[in-house]
């Protein structure tokens, strides 16, 4: 297994990405080979300043980097020898078996689609953001910014998407997945909501129980929730907020810490044909440690597999419910 960094994305690179390479080389057995891109020499130098064995890594020189405030799409056609662009260039040729980054987070996106490419039958891919559950288990919702546009037919896919990596990415067994909305009777809500209600209650693998609401993100009623991209963000904002204010104010408490973006490293890009994980821009070296262990994860998984294998089984997903079927 190869597992491909990119150690020249983030706010905190090169040096968080080096120092959490070699905290998650610490932790994976040799079977495990760490792929780091980026200036040779200044990743040598760092490992020999976190006293790692240079030997247990392997080093590819990107020369270029492509910056947070860069444009996703030209960047990644003008800057081939970017550390990202090489990254995506390895996992098409099959060089890695994945590639994570706390860099651009559109670069990622637009390089995930133009390289790997998505799943046939995907309309567009998507983004995940961890739920941590009261009750000490964690959920998930979908999207969380990749579309803030979605049609219907988008929403069942994400239903599928997400049932299938809280079976086995978060081996969650027959998960439930739940329409967010603003209430929970079948006839609330927009119109994207409506359309895409009997769609997914239709399709045969998954465990739907229907509409939920905001109050029910945290609790047990269900373990996928599945939105747009734009409803999405919004929870996802308010509740990274919300964890920040708590510590600006030094409120500390075991439940309210599992909100802390380092627990989880980062999100993988559903949809695509293999994986690929975006961490936050501010990671630190226990973040990318679990950005790594994580992309291992997602490899494991072969999710694009099981998500192509059933998007064939659900061909109802290709043929949208007409009103009064």
């Amino acid at each position: 297994m190869r597992i491909g960094i990119d150690v020249m994305g983030g706010d905190y690179a090169p040096q968080a990405t080096v120092k959490g390479a070699v905290l998650a080389r610490a932790e994976l057995n040799s079977s495990v080979e760490l792929v780091l891109i980026g200036d040779s020499t200044e990743i040598h130098s760092l490992l020999k300043e976190y006293k790692a064995d240079v030997s247990k890594f392997t080093i590819i020189h990107a020369s270029d980097v492509i910056g947070m405030g860069d444009n996703p799409t030209r960047a990644i056609v003008q800057k081939p020898e970017s550390s990202i662009s090489i990254g995506f260039k390895m996992l098409k040729d099959g060089e890695i078996d994945s590639f994570a980054s706390a860099g651009n987070s559109g670069a990622m996106l637009v390089g995930a689609v133009l390289s790997v490419k998505t799943i046939p039958g995907i309309i567009r891919p998507c983004l995940s953001s961890i739920i941590p559950k009261e009750n000490g288990g964690l959920g998930f919702f979908l999207d969380v910014g990749a579309n803030a546009d979605c049609k219907p037919e988008m929403l069942q896919q994400f239903a599928i998407i997400g049932s299938l990596m809280a079976e086995y990415v978060y081996h969650i067994p027959k998960p439930k997945v739940g329409l967010m909305n603003i209430g929970e009777e079948d006839e609330k809500g927009n119109t994207l909501v409506k359309e895409s209600f009997p769609l997914i209650k239709n399709l045969k693998d998954i465990n739907f129980i229907g509409n939920v609401e905001g109050r029910d993100l945290f609790n047990d009623k269900t373990d996928v929730i599945v939105c747009d991209g734009f409803t999405g963000n919004i929870i996802l904002k308010l509740a990274e907020s919300f964890y920040f204010l708590l510590r600006k104010h030094h409120f500390n408490n075991d439940y309210f810490e599992r909100f802390n973006y380092e627990n989880y490293g980062g999100t993988p890009v559903l949809g695509i044909n293999k994986p690929v994980i975006i961490g936050h821009g501010i990671s630190n070296a226990k973040t990318i440690k679990n950005m790594i262990l994580f992309s291992k994860e997602v490899i494991d998984a072969r999710l694009a597999e099981k998500i192509a294998e059933e998007l064939t089984r659900e061909s109802i997903m290709l043929t949208p419910v007409k009103n009064g079927e």
